[in-house]
């Protein structure tokens, strides 16, 4: 139960997050046609994520709970690129280079094909 709470926690504050983030970039980046505010948010994502690995592995200065709170409850709520980006690079220290570049790529180009897909069969007509 603790651990529940604590990734409910954690997620909460990573909701509002991105959505505070997003509203702050979008309003200096309107008139841009790239998407800045997610493209931020999974950058800073990946950077959090990063830092606290380097933490958690070089210092080991986070308990159990705290690495649930943060990584799965805080991150997780934030973006799950974080995450993403944490098991690609898990993948490349451990020599998988193969894996971790056909993760990358199905992840991407099936997870977007998926989205096409059903926005073309349950959306309107020239929906994608």
């Amino acid at each position: 139960m603790k651990g529940i709470l604590l990734v409910a926690l954690g997620g909460a504050i990573g909701s509002v997050a991105p959505y505070k983030l997003s509203g702050l970039v979008l309003h200096h980046t309107i008139e841009w046609r790239f998407p800045a505010g997610t493209f931020a948010v999974n950058v800073i994502g990946c950077l959090v994520a990063g830092v606290l690995m380097a933490f958690s592995e070089k210092a080991h200065l986070l308990s159990p709970e705290a690495r649930l709170f943060l990584f799965t409850g805080l991150l997780g709520g934030f973006t799950t690129f974080s995450a993403f980006g944490v098991e690609t690079v898990h993948l490349l220290r451990r020599g998988e280079v193969l894996v971790a570049a056909l993760y990358v790529g199905l992840s991407v180009a099936v997870g977007v094909l998926a989205l096409w897909a059903a926005v073309a069969m349950i959306g309107p007509k020239g929906a994608v």
